[in-house]
């Protein structure tokens, strides 16, 4: 069932038990009112019997008889009865009395009571002759007859209330999920080909409105998803195809000059064994980037300082490239030593740092290159600033897509893979890469990591 159709009957239900419930308290509220009405009506006729039956004075009584006559008129199957309570209490029961009625009047002094559609009201009065029970009873077929109108007008109201309410709640409920509806019918509309199409923005600070721009996001998120996909997947084939092209011909050369005399089958297999190790290396970058991604809780995570980081990077860059100039400055370090300590992987981190600082000796030529560290807004800080070649203006913005390659870097060998790793690297540690550079003049990349905060008793 739609959610129309639930908001439909849901207000429908709401308002039809609101209905039925005024509808209950009318009816109850007229019924009590009706028969308290014509019990005041018989007690008031009690109470001139009363007077009729004290009243030895003529004058007096037919006085009371006269009012009686003239402005009581008479209910239908009007009933006097006077009773003696001494002669009652011998056993006797009083035709077209309820005995409980008597019972009531005797206990509590006066009592209503109804029976069959006859209504009774009684007192026990005090006469200096005796005491004596009044009773009088009548029959009230008009207010019955106004009860039984009123319930049909309810019943007939309330069956047509329904029938109104439904159609107003169908009408209602289209109307509210009308913005919904188009959301969905323009949602259904966009697939991988058309991810650039977005929905029509709703003005106002309500729940569509707010639906609205969530859509626009994740269709922000997922096409430049699908974009850095497509890019990923059409420089890796590039990047892939070119070793691969260099050691299918070597080979093929190798195996056509093999028994040619002075064929240099040592240059041949040079070239092989050489795009086989760029080969490796991609595919090493590749494995790489994608387990960059995955999530920080399968890792081995750990407490790390970053001055010891400072020192592995050192290590790993003299490895790798024994000619470098990259020196370490600590001049910046926090006198607090917790304010060095950050969390993550260790070998992650030391790959991240390792691959920028390479990059900034590579690209500068092994000129003098700076790895600091210092602390800064409640994140550990770490700069290599080099002295290269810089990177153009317009290619600062693409510099961390998978297999770009700045413009000015066609002597250098690489695969544009290095800062996209070390971006995915620094992003599961929760901290952010940083750029400055100036073409001709070099490049500072700073990488921040926050501080881990260590849990004081």
């Amino acid at each position: 069932m739609s959610i129309q159709k639930k908001v439909a009957l849901l207000f429908l239900a709401l308002t039809v038990s609101v209905i039925l419930l005024f509808s209950g308290a009318i009816f109850y509220f007229v019924h009590q009112f009706t028969f308290d009405d014509f019990f005041k009506r018989l007690e008031t006729r009690v109470n001139i019997s009363s007077q009729i039956h004290h009243l030895n004075d003529r004058d007096s009584l037919g006085m009371y008889r006269e009012i009686r006559q003239r402005y009581l008129e008479r209910l239908i199957a009007e009933k006097q009865y006077i009773i003696k309570p001494e002669v009652y209490t011998k056993g006797k029961t009083v035709k077209g009395v309820p005995r409980q009625l008597i019972d009531n009047i005797l206990a509590n002094g006066k009592s209503r009571f109804k029976a069959n559609n006859v209504f009774y009201a009684g007192n026990i009065f005090h006469f200096p002759e005796g005491d004596a029970i009044i009773v009088v009873s009548a029959t009230n077929p008009s207010g019955l007859s106004e009860l039984n109108d009123l319930e049909q007008v309810l019943i007939v109201s309330f069956l047509i209330s329904i029938l109104i309410v439904y159609l107003i709640g169908r009408r209602f409920s289209y109307h509210t999920f009308k913005p919904v509806r188009n959301i969905i019918k323009k949602v259904n509309t966009i697939t991988a080909s058309n991810l650039h199409l977005r929905l029509e923005d709703y003005s106002g600070k309500d729940e569509i409105a707010e639906l609205t721009q969530t859509f626009n996001n994740m269709l922000d998120r997922l096409e430049t998803a699908f974009e850095t996909q497509n890019n990923f997947i059409s420089n890796a084939s590039h990047e892939l195809r070119t070793p691969l092209a260099i050691i299918k011909g070597e080979a093929e050369l190798s195996l056509k000059n093999i028994d040619q005399p002075g064929a240099d089958l040592h240059k041949n297999l040079q070239e092989i064994l050489t795009g086989t190790q760029s080969l490796q290396d991609i595919i090493t970058s590749l494995l790489g980037l994608a387990q960059s991604g995955f999530d920080g809780k399968k890792q081995n995570w750990e407490q790390i300082r970053a001055d010891e980081m400072a020192f592995m990077v050192k290590e790993a860059v003299d490895h790798i490239n024994p000619a470098n100039q990259l020196s370490i400055d600590f001049s910046s370090l926090p006198d607090d030593v917790d304010s060095l300590v950050t969390q993550g992987n260790i070998n992650l981190l030391k790959l991240a740092i390792s691959n920028i600082g390479l990059n900034a000796c590579k690209y500068s030529e092994n000129k003098p290159v700076v790895l600091k560290v210092y602390a800064e807004n409640n994140s550990i800080i770490f700069s290599v600033k080099d002295q290269g070649i810089g990177i153009p203006e317009s290619d600062v913005q693409h510099i961390f897509e998978p297999f770009f390659r700045a413009s000015n870097t066609g002597k250098y060998q690489g695969h544009g893979v290095g800062l996209p790793l070390a971006l995915n690297i620094v992003r599961l540690h929760k901290g952010n890469i940083g750029i400055i550079s100036k073409e001709g003049e070099g490049t500072e990349i700073r990488v921040m990591l926050p501080i881990y905060e260590v849990e004081k008793n």
